[in-house]
């Protein structure tokens, strides 16, 4: 594990991440099938913790932009790893992108190593991102959920067991966040958010599969902090940020984004890291898990890349804005008319 890093050239910002191209959809994010029983469910095509921990070294020890922390140890003793893009300038703007916290919502933790892995390459892109921001990413954040290495049965998983939303002990972490009585929640806190000045911060998760909006299914949903304590210009930022990844995702034509129905309470990361950091936040809820033992929040796998894809559009949109200072300008009056999600109604 690197220690340090040699400083970074200042160069003006072209191009961030190479991202993936699909030519032909057979399906739109939002449209692949639902498990009811006849859909494959498998986690062989998902980074495994180790898997994980192995490309997360490898990326540390080959890129000078990428620096790679263990902040904290999960019920079971894993390891819980923070990476770090760019020199840590406070005076540059910062984004965390925190995946996983729900151990069956693994998708956008793939996204993530896909975006690591890209800004790990010592291209002139990348050193010029780096010069104008830092990026911190949390993958696999309930490593324990997401391993299945818990302390409770899982046999009732339509999906056998593979992964649950709970930590070891059966305890939601991100309903946590204002008790911190896991050792993951406090790790996050004392040595994360209360640590680094951190700008925006985008907690991804999945939903289940039938949300919908018009009847559609959607591929995706999104919500700024609503609780009442939250300062007036952190929920603007917040909705700016939102803008920015609604115009991205939509800019694709593969995804279809509807407003989530969230709570207030301070116990979930989107609101309490608002309230007690003024941390803008986004929640930004993906289209099924891999794993449930609510049959209609599992999704077959032929939607995987897709949905992958999606994650990976929103952290380069994001990166891009923070570079370019598109964040402090995007037009976010789009919250006015989006669509608070439903259930759809017909097959």
């Amino acid at each position: 594990m690197k220690l340090s890093k040699k400083p970074l050239s200042i160069v003006l910002i072209v191009a961030l991440v190479t991202t993936m191209i699909f030519s032909q959809l057979a399906f739109a994010v939002g449209e692949g099938p639902l498990y009811k029983g006849n859909e494959t469910i498998n986690n062989s095509r998902i980074t495994t913790y180790e898997e994980m921990v192995e490309l997360l070294k490898d990326y540390d020890e080959k890129s000078d932009l990428i620096n790679l922390q263990v902040f904290g140890q999960t019920v079971k003793g894993r390891d819980l790893y923070l990476v770090k893009f760019g020199d840590m300038n406070p005076n540059k703007p910062t984004v965390l992108f925190l995946t996983q916290q729900h151990g069956n919502e693994v998708l956008s933790t793939e996204a993530a190593l896909n975006v690591i892995r890209n800004l790990s390459v010592n291209s002139k892109n990348s050193k010029d991102l780096a010069s104008k921001i830092n990026v911190l990413f949390i993958p696999k954040y309930n490593a324990d959920g997401g391993e299945a290495d818990v302390n409770f049965p899982l046999e009732n998983y339509y999906g056998g067991g593979l992964a649950t939303r709970y930590n070891a002990n059966r305890i939601d972490l991100n309903r946590d966040h204002t008790a911190r009585t896991q050792p993951e929640t406090r790790a996050l806190h004392s040595e994360v958010l209360s640590k680094y000045k951190i700008d925006y911060m985008i907690d991804f998760h999945h939903q289940g599969t039938t949300s919908a909006v018009d009847d559609e299914y959607v591929s995706g949903s999104i919500l700024y902090p609503t609780n009442e304590g939250v300062k007036p210009e952190v929920v603007q930022a917040s909705r700016k940020l939102g803008a920015i990844v609604y115009n991205a995702v939509e800019s694709k034509g593969f995804g279809k984004l509807g407003k989530y129905i969230g709570g207030s309470a301070n116990t979930i990361a989107r609101n309490c890291v608002a309230h007690d950091y003024d941390i803008p936040t986004l929640l930004f809820e993906m289209r099924g898990m891999i794993d449930n033992e609510w049959m209609d929040a599992v999704l077959g796998q032929k939607s995987n890349g897709y949905l992958i894809q999606q994650s990976v559009v929103t952290m380069q949109a994001v990166m891009n804005a923070l570079a370019t200072g598109e964040i402090e300008t995007v037009d976010d009056s789009f919250w006015e008319t989006l669509t608070e999600q439903g259930s759809k109604v017909t097959e």
